[in-house]
């Protein structure tokens, strides 16, 4: 079966920064929906056709992808806010900080602790790879038809690429 709107395929893949150092590497095949929410546009276009075993090398550029690197997603908050044991990559859910921070705060994202000062810390709500272009080498391992609940959702359960916030202190790549 070729990779069409509405399927699930089931991709392998490397994938890089432009200086080839490596980002993240996914061994075992996970299941996305091609015409929903699981994978940036760009990468649905390049498998577009493709059947198992296909090995597909595109470049994602950062407006195609993560988004550019935002400055006005930074914030410096009060240390003492914050939970004792609070360190450097912890994440917090926006609509999960603690009370007192800034009002300015946009309570709709994922915040990465990135950097901690004696009386304050830093909070980025950029993605973890906003900015970067990526290079992704990815292997189609299965193609299916979705079932009606995985288009009603609009997902096959592994929404890598577009995360909604989560729970304080999941990581946003497995």
């Amino acid at each position: 079966m070729e990779i069409s709107e509405q399927c699930v395929v089931g991709l392998t893949w490397t994938m890089k920064d432009t200086l080839g150092d490596v980002l993240d590497v996914l061994d075992e095949p996970v299941e996305f929906m091609v015409g929903g929410d699981d994978l940036f546009d760009v990468i649905e276009a390049a498998l577009q056709g493709h059947e198992p075993g296909a090995r597909v090398q595109l470049q994602v550029e950062p407006e195609q992808g993560f988004g550019d690197f935002n400055d006005q997603m930074l914030f410096l908050e009060p240390r003492s806010l914050f939970p004792e044991g609070t360190e450097e990559g912890m994440t917090f859910d926006g609509s999960a900080l603690p009370k007192g921070v800034s009002d300015s705060i946009p309570r709709d994202a994922l915040y990465t602790v990135a950097e901690i000062y004696p009386d304050h810390l830093v909070l980025d709500g950029n993605h973890p790879l906003a900015g970067i272009a990526i290079r992704l080498d990815i292997t189609v391992r299965s193609v299916r038809e979705a079932t009606e609940e995985e288009v009603g959702r609009g997902t096959a359960g592994t929404a890598f690429f577009k995360v909604p916030p989560m729970a304080p202190g999941n990581q946003m790549l497995h």
